[in-house]
């Protein structure tokens, strides 16, 4: 008894520790995300997001003011004022005047530049350039410095994102596209288990193998016939092929071999009893299904809610193809892939998109997973 209980225990203690590691797998790059979504562009380049909450360094590279900015003073020429042009407080540790050497020189101390002339970069910013001889020539002298610059967090990634990028209008078709997508393969799901688990009819079973056998068929392989198919039917009614209707269609028609599967194995479970003292109370099938079978079925219709819906929402293959690219169509992946395309080197719009993309599936995710794993897992045990 001692023995099975220290193995049941190791048992619970070992799967806690693999959730938490999956957890961990699984939250970490999410919390970069969102860190770096919020962090300043030069902050991005210059360091991590595990760095974000410490001061970045980073060299940068700046030029100082013309010779006609030049004083004289204690019979020298000199050139006065701040590397940080745009006020920024920064730190500088060290700086230089050539490209190869940038931190040459302690911040602080006077280089020497050869002729006479000598250029101190403080700690502050501020520098001093001074020479025996005055300065000529429409540009001033290069000059290289390592500066320290305090985390910066700021919304304005955001504020691009969604109002200059587009993206907030692809957003809105993302929800158009995947909503109805969802709700119509389950309306059409519950129908169809129903009655393949409880109603006998001629080529029941067969109907049930060839359910099952399109749950091996590669999406890849139905697109161009489909889409030929939309595009005869737009033909035929003298309406555009590309349309909302006819993704709600494709992605309908794609999930519904494992929604049935799915809820087919849910429904068969439900105790035959319930379903007998109905019938003998004179109930019809369909008072069945909606007064009984529908919400005994709701943890599995939540599970299926949630694949379905993710993976509507992050597909690009189906709405590439099925939907056009107008800006009133074109879906939230579309648009972050042409944003990748074109700003690949913007970190702080493409994490900021990425982010907003896995709000809306980590709300319905986290809304409904309390019947994830029960709608999944109830269907195993039981069978008809």
């Amino acid at each position: 008894m001692a023995a099975s209980t220290g193995k049941s225990f190791v048992n619970r203690f070992g799967v806690h520790i693999a959730v938490l590691i999956f957890v961990v797998i699984w939250t970490i790059p999410t919390l970069g995300i969102l860190v770096s979504s919020l962090r300043d562009k030069d902050q991005i380049i210059a360091s991590g997001w595990w760095n974000s909450f410490s001061s970045s360094s980073q060299t940068e590279a700046g030029r100082l003011p013309p010779a006609s900015a030049q004083t004289q003073k204690d019979g020298k020429y000199v050139i006065e004022g701040n590397v940080f042009g745009d006020g920024a407080k920064r730190a500088i540790s060290a700086f230089g005047t050539k490209a190869a050497a940038p931190t040459q020189y302690k911040a602080g101390t006077a280089a020497d530049l050869g002729d006479g002339v000598s250029l101190q970069v403080n700690g502050d910013g501020s520098f001093v350039l001074a020479s025996p001889k005055a300065f000529e020539g429409d540009r001033g002298q290069r000059v290289y410095y390592a500066s320290s610059a305090p985390p910066k967090f700021t919304t304005d990634n955001y504020d691009a994102v969604l109002f200059s990028e587009g993206i907030g209008r692809s957003f809105m078709n993302s929800l158009t596209v995947t909503i109805p997508s969802t709700i119509i393969p389950i309306l059409i799901a519950a129908f169809a288990a129903y009655a393949l688990a409880w109603m006998r009819f001629p080529g029941r079973a067969l109907l049930i193998a060839v359910i099952i056998g399109l749950l091996v068929v590669p999406l890849q392989m139905s697109l161009i016939p489909l889409l030929k198919l939309y595009n005869g039917v737009g033909t035929f009614f003298g309406v555009p092929s590309k349309t909302y209707l006819g993704i709600w269609l494709a992605h309908t028609g794609f999930g519904l071999p494992f929604a049935i599967y799915l809820l087919r194995s849910y429904i068969a479970g439900l105790p035959r009893e319930i379903m007998e003292s109905a019938r003998i109370d004179g109930a019809s099938d369909f008072e069945i299904f909606v007064k009984i079978v529908l919400p005994l079925s709701f943890p599995v219709l939540a599970s299926f809610a949630i694949f379905q819906f993710l993976w509507v929402w992050n597909d690009l293959l189906v709405a590439m193809v099925f939907l056009g690219t107008a800006p009133d169509q074109i879906v939230l992946t579309a648009k972050l892939n042409a944003l990748l395309g074109s700003r690949g080197g913007n970190w702080e719009i493409l994490t900021t998109s990425a982010f907003i993309t896995i709000i809306v599936p980590l709300i319905v995710f986290f809304s409904l997973q309390r019947y994830f794993v029960r709608g999944l897992l109830a269907g195993s045990v039981k069978g008809g």
